[in-house]
C-alpha cells in the first residue's frame, strides 16, 4: 500500500523532508505521493514518517494502491539498488572529471624572471 495525501492538505511542507524515499512532492494544489516510491517507510522506520508529522492527519493508505508488506520490501530493495547505482555512476563521473583536470594542474615548471 502506498499512502496518499487528501484535499485536507494545508501545504505546511512538514511531510516532504521526512520521506526517506523522496516520494512526496508539490502537486498542482497540494502535496502528492508517488506510489512507485512510497514504501510506507518500510526498511527505514516502523511507522510512516509523513503520517507521524502531518498536523491535519490527511495522509491515509491509498485504496487504489493496495500492496502487501512483501511488495513494500521489494520496492524498498529496488529503490535502494537504484540509489546505489546512481551513487556509483556519480562517483565514476567525478573520477573521470578529476582525471581530465589533473594534467592541467601539473603544467610546466614556472619560468624565471625575464
Amino acid at each position: 500500500m502506498s499512502l496518499t495525501i487528501t484535499d485536507e492538505c494545508i501545504n505546511c511542507d512538514v511531510c516532504e523532508p521526512e520521506c526517506p524515499n523522496q516520494a512526496i512532492s508539490m502537486g498542482e494544489t497540494i502535496y502528492v505521493i508517488a506510489p512507485d516510491r512510497c514504501t510506507e517507510c518500510v526498511g527505514h522506520f516502523d511507522e510512516p514518517q509523513c503520517v507521524q508529522v502531518c498536523p491535519v492527519s490527511c495522509i491515509p493508505v491509498d485504496p487504489a494502491n493496495i500492496e502487501s508488506r512483501d511488495s513494500l520490501w521489494a520496492k524498498f530493495n529496488r529503490l535502494q539498488a537504484q540509489a546505489q547505482q546512481a551513487q556509483a555512476q556519480h562517483a565514476q563521473a567525478q573520477a573521470a572529471a578529476a582525471a581530465r583536470v589533473e594534467p592541467a594542474l601539473v603544467g610546466s615548471p614556472a619560468e624565471g624572471p625575464k
